[in-house]
């Protein structure tokens, strides 16, 4: 609270007290502690009710502040979803639309607007903007080598290279505290990004984890022998299945496992000579071991059909949980730390990730398409004092909204031309009667891209999604109340025709609205 003017004093003396004030105020903005991962699905987060993992550390921000139930991203893919968040704009206006191109760093951004406000700024961790775009606005920066590896991964800073020795989640925790601790000035408000590799594919887990959930057996989803009927064709084209896809292969990179002929021979590297040969003796004989008996069943079985995919999903699920659960020690450091500090309570923490992941949902791996699982990312905020503890925000944000939520917390200006709108009302639970109701999407990197997923567009209000896979020709339309999963398009059916025409109407309202034909030839 500020203190009451007595304007029976001299204007000079009240100038000098209102001057004193508004710095005093400044210096009173939140700290921005930003923790984000790769492919992290909402199916395995406690806080959004997982039935496979428990994630205590990641459940304390949601504890102590706001779960958003519908945190929808403009396009499910790594990169695009990166530089959505530093531009706040969607990839069609920031020009970043696949994996694998350059990030315009001369663009405005927000972390450029923020070092403008007084906040200094860092950046620790996956950068994945392309092999030669660097980091810009931000005073610090340690970033990963493109996707970097999990273990023992190179990092790239202003001054060069520098290759470490250890486990890449691990390596990013230390560095974080490092910044905190001795990094960072103490006389200005920070905005730290600590940006994960995990769980990203290859999924492979911390030496202390090599074991975990070797022997649990985790439920199958209603739809893992998905037969991808009653859709467009699209689906069926996708080649991201658990059944089939080559890096799940046996001798594939993602399953660690070993040629049957090969599994008694201890200087079999052939699987992941690109991995193996990175490792420690140390590291790969417990690497070996562990993998070994992971593999005993397939090896002892004769599996094929679907026990061998069954057997493929168990084993996909065991070492993606144990790179989530590494990510939740992470978090449990850091947030320890920020108690430890005395900077908890004037940090803004929040977790989310690039975009959601299919967890054997429709038989797939990956993310792309704009079905549920891959279009909602989790989304945690705590924000003490401000964010009521335990709350749940049911409407629809976006990793738009990200960098508009920064400033604004900053009482920075937020650019007209950013295309989202900051959360901070919603944290503060004064929802603007505005707040949009409805949501574009477009996927762009298409079917000669990874996995072989169709470019396309489409319109969501929670209850019912509309997708055109305008290079198909084809569209759907799904009832997400009473067809949840997404495995029956209504798109055509008399019985929507009235739902389909308001939502061909929207989509059509949003592309106009968000100028997508003027500046997307793809998409016309």
């Amino acid at each position: 609270m500020g203190r009451t003017i007595n304007f029976s004093a001299s204007p000079f003396q009240v100038v000098i007290f209102i001057t004193f004030h508004a710095f005093a105020f400044a210096d009173e903005r939140p700290n921005i502690l930003f923790i984000f991962t790769d492919d992290h699905a909402t199916q395995a987060l406690s806080a959004y009710g997982s039935k496979l993992i428990e994630t205590p550390n990641l459940d304390r921000i949601a504890d102590g502040g706001m779960r958003f139930d519908r945190c929808y991203v403009t396009n499910s893919i790594c990169g695009p979803s990166r530089a959505c968040i530093l531009t706040g704009k969607y990839s069609h206006k920031n020009g970043y639309y696949n994996n694998d191109e350059e990030f315009d760093g001369t663009q405005r951004t927000f972390p450029k607007l923020l070092q403008q406000a007084g906040y200094q700024t860092a950046l620790i961790g996956k950068w994945h903007l392309g092999r030669k775009s660097m980091p810009t606005g931000f005073d610090y920066w340690h970033i990963l080598e493109h996707q970097g590896y999990y273990y023992q991964p190179k990092f790239v800073t202003p001054w060069g290279q520098v290759q470490y020795l250890g486990y890449t989640t691990d390596l990013l925790t230390e560095q974080t505290l490092a910044w905190l601790k001795q990094g960072r000035d103490p006389e200005k408000p920070f905005m730290l990004m600590m940006q994960h590799k995990a769980p990203h594919r290859p999924w492979d887990p911390a030496p202390d984890r090599l074991t975990d959930n070797t022997d649990h057996v985790y439920p199958e989803p209603d739809n893992l022998f998905d037969d991808y009927e009653n859709r467009s064709s699209a689906a069926a084209r996708a080649e991201m299945r658990i059944a089939e896809d080559n890096q799940m292969s046996i001798g594939g990179p993602d399953l660690k496992a070993w040629d049957r002929e090969d599994l008694n021979n201890p200087n079999n590297t052939r699987a992941r000579d690109w991995f193996y040969g990175k490792m420690t003796h140390d590291q790969l004989t417990a690497w070996k071991a562990a993998y070994r008996e992971k593999n005993k069943a397939y090896y002892d079985g004769d599996l094929a059909g679907k026990d061998l995919v069954r057997w493929k999903y168990q084993r996909f699920l065991q070492d993606y949980l144990s790179c989530v659960a590494s990510v939740d020690d992470s978090v449990g450091k850091v947030l320890d730390y920020l108690d430890e500090a005395g900077l908890a309570d004037n940090t803004v923490v929040i977790y989310s990730s690039d975009q959601g992941f299919f967890l054997g949902e429709h038989g797939w791996f990956d993310k792309r398409f704009m079905y549920e699982e891959s279009l909602r990312a989790p989304l945690l905020v705590r924000w003490p004092g401000v964010t009521k503890p335990g709350s749940v925000e049911k409407r629809i944000v976006s990793n738009l909204d990200f960098a508009e939520t920064f400033l604004d917390l900053a009482n920075a200006e937020i650019p007209a031309d950013m295309q989202g709108a900051s959360l901070e009302p919603l944290l503060r639970e004064t929802p603007p009667a505005d707040w949009r109701d409805s949501f574009y999407y477009h996927y762009y990197e298409g079917a000669d891209g990874g996995h072989k997923v169709c470019e396309h567009y489409g319109v969501t209000n929670g209850r019912y999604k509309l997708i055109n896979f305008y290079k198909l020709g084809e569209w759907e339309l799904f009832d997400l109340e009473n067809d949840p999963q997404e495995m029956h398009s209504v798109y055509g059916k008399e019985k929507y025709a009235d739902v389909q025409a308001t939502m061909l109407a929207e989509l059509q309202r949003l592309r106009s609205e968000l100028e997508v034909t003027e500046n997307d030839p793809d998409s016309k």
